[in-house]
């Protein structure tokens, strides 16, 4: 599921992705790439990388493949960075380079058929109480075989677990709803009352009225200000509870909706998860922000003097689309993605989802050492849950069924700009033995469709910003296999000695070193540093 975090001033509302923490500090808007001596702030050092080590250094060309959303490939900062096919002509209907997929011409689209996309799916927390309940649910008494036990002891947790999200989840749905229309109809009604577009604090107190309805208006709206502030931005505020809206909209018609079932539109046999050859060259999909945001923190145009500038200066971004806006990408999907990309040439998968069940996980396996016998990196996003993912599962994992674990795989957590115990994100996800490394991942500006920019906050942005970097060694060091290029990451990760930070979800204090593998920071200017070093040492033997 793609779980992208947005800042809200609805702070005196229940919380559906939105966070607090920080949310008035003003910081450059490419804080994620500046310098910690230079800028004071704990970024990855990327500008001052390029301004010195890397200056006048040659460099080659890195493909690195989005498994997500979808891409706009034509945004203005994103369309000289991304992939094409060469072997393939494009929009004639024709297989060119017999890959199985056709006009193929930057990517592929696995979640998609001959007429349309799927936007929203399920949760596999759904699907698996589907699945277990065509087994369970006519079961009395809780009297299974011996053989069956298990199935059904697991059965009764996500029936439990199920019904209670469920349930929460359309409470929130009719909460936020509720205050939206309620909201709107107040501002609407005094904005023609009073003939303005701009309803103040002032301007509401001062409005006379007997109408019942209209002190209801008017008392709604203060009560809003009294909660956001004088100077909130009612419109603003009416826009982030729309948000809150469609979000639980999508759960609720479609996350948690049993009857729900998107592969008619695919129209793949779902029965059999090594199926090929599905889906259309649609890389955009209906809803491409969240992908769109990932590709451009990656590789956004260094040289247009235009939005923004990527991490990585010689990249391209090659388009993969197999995640839905709303439930949980599936296991079918994610390996023919990874395969995809791994055969079309791409040297790194960045994979900015996660997911909490893993039901044809032997599939994925498959192609994760797929990948790692091909060389490629992949790496992903920890999760935004709070969560410990030593203790708890987060989907897709590096660590095989058999209990091996691929060496080619990187998982990152997000950071925040400052030094002290906010420094770790407070909804990322983090684990001693599970988590790789942490990277910037609270309030990243990138690209977002139709040429447009904002602000997004996850480990789906740090999962990028770590991208970035591999991608620019990979560039300017072409002697490293994919091992060392993870090597030299987790290496040169800078360290922070005795920092104490608030462990996500528990909130009490932790050393830093202790929430990763690392115990540190994704550095670009370290990472180069110590590249160069190693360079040396290898001309020398």
């Amino acid at each position: 599921m793609i779980r992208v975090l947005c800042y809200s001033f609805l702070l005196t509302l229940p919380t559906h992705f939105s966070l607090a923490q920080s949310k008035n500090t003003t910081i450059p808007l490419n804080w994620f790439l500046l310098d910690p001596q230079l800028d004071s702030i704990q970024g990855m050092s990327v500008e001052k990388t390029y301004n010195t080590l890397l200056k006048d250094q040659p460099a080659r060309e890195i493909i690195v493949a989005v498994v997500d959303s979808g891409i706009d490939i034509d945004h203005e900062d994103l369309k000289d960075v991304i992939w094409t096919n060469p072997k393939e002509i494009p929009n004639n209907g024709i297989d060119d380079d017999k890959n199985g997929y056709i006009d193929d011409v930057h990517g592929w689209n696995f979640i998609g058929g001959k007429n349309g996309n799927v936007k929203d799916d399920t949760d596999d927390l759904t699907r698996e109480y589907v699945r277990l309940g065509k087994k369970f649910e006519y079961v009395k008494n809780g009297k299974v075989s011996k053989k069956q036990q298990t199935d059904y002891d697991q059965y009764l947790k996500v029936k439990e677990k199920f019904t209670r999200l469920k349930e929460n989840n359309e409470k929130q749905y009719k909460l936020y709803s509720n205050l939206y229309h309620g909201l709107k109809q107040s501002v609407d009604t005094l904005r023609v009352l009073m003939k303005t577009d701009s309803l103040s604090v002032e301007a509401v107190q001062k409005f006379e009225t007997n109408d019942p309805n209209l002190l209801f208006a008017k008392g709604f709206l203060l009560q809003i200000f009294r909660n956001a502030g004088d100077d909130a931005n009612l419109s603003e505020y009416l826009k982030e509870l729309k948000q809150g809206v469609d979000y639980f909209s999508a759960i609720v018609n479609y996350g948690y909706n049993t009857e729900f079932d998107s592969r008619k539109i695919i129209g793949d046999n779902y029965s059999n998860p090594y199926e090929k050859n599905y889906g259309n060259n649609d890389v955009k999909g209906p809803d491409a922000m969240h992908g769109t945001h990932v590709a451009g923190i990656i590789g956004a145009n260094r040289n247009n003097s235009i939005g923004i500038k990527g991490v990585a200066d010689h990249v391209k971004i090659m388009v993969v689309r197999c995640v839905p806006n709303s439930g949980d990408e599936r296991d079918k999907d994610v390996a023919n993605s990874i395969i995809y990309a791994v055969d079309n040439g791409a040297q790194i998968i960045n994979m900015s989802f996660g997911k909490k069940f893993s039901p044809e996980k032997e599939a994925v396996d498959k192609a994760v050492k797929y990948a790692e016998q091909k060389g490629v990196l992949l790496v992903h996003a920890a999760g935004n849950d709070g969560d410990n993912n030593d203790v708890e599962k987060n989907f897709p994992t590096p660590y095989y069924i058999n209990g091996k674990e691929a060496k080619n795989w990187v998982e990152v957590g997000a950071s925040a700009w400052g030094a002290g115990k906010d420094f770790v994100a407070d909804f990322s996800n983090y684990g001693k033995k599970s988590v790789s490394v942490f990277a910037p991942g609270v309030q990243i500006y990138s690209t977002t469709p139709d040429n447009t920019y904002k602000n997004e906050s996850g480990t789906s942005m740090a999962c990028p910003s770590t991208s970035g970097v591999a991608a620019l060694l990979m560039s300017y060091f072409p002697e490293f296999s994919v091992t060392e290029i993870k090597e030299l990451l987790l290496k040169s990760a800078r360290k922070f000695d005795g920092l104490k930070v608030q462990e996500p979800g528990d909130k009490k204090e932790v050393d830093f070193s202790q929430l990763s593998a690392s115990g540190g920071l994704i550095s670009a200017y370290e990472a180069v540093k110590l590249a160069q070093e190693l360079r040396k040492e290898k001309v020398v033997r």
